[in-house]
């Protein structure tokens, strides 16, 4: 798969870009930005894994049943 992030993006994310830390820092844009692909891909493994949408009727009742979240730390 060839995607390329459109440069419009690229140029919405960095538009308060100031120093090398806003990017590559502890709450750089870098590190928020990989948060939010490593969830949003995780949550589609899930519900490929489990055969249904996130807070649908189809998990009632089961013991996989997605019905909400909490903080976890690993």
């Amino acid at each position: 798969m060839d995607r390329k992030i459109p440069i419009k993006l690229i140029n919405e994310l960095l538009k308060d870009y100031k120093s090398p830390e806003d990017i590559t820092g502890s709450d750089g844009i870098l590190k928020q930005f990989t948060k939010a692909i490593i969830e949003r891909a995780l949550a589609s493994e899930l519900t490929h894994e489990l055969g249904y949408e996130k807070h649908t009727r189809s998990g009632n009742g089961r013991v996989n049943s997605r019905n909400g979240s909490s903080n976890k730390t690993l």
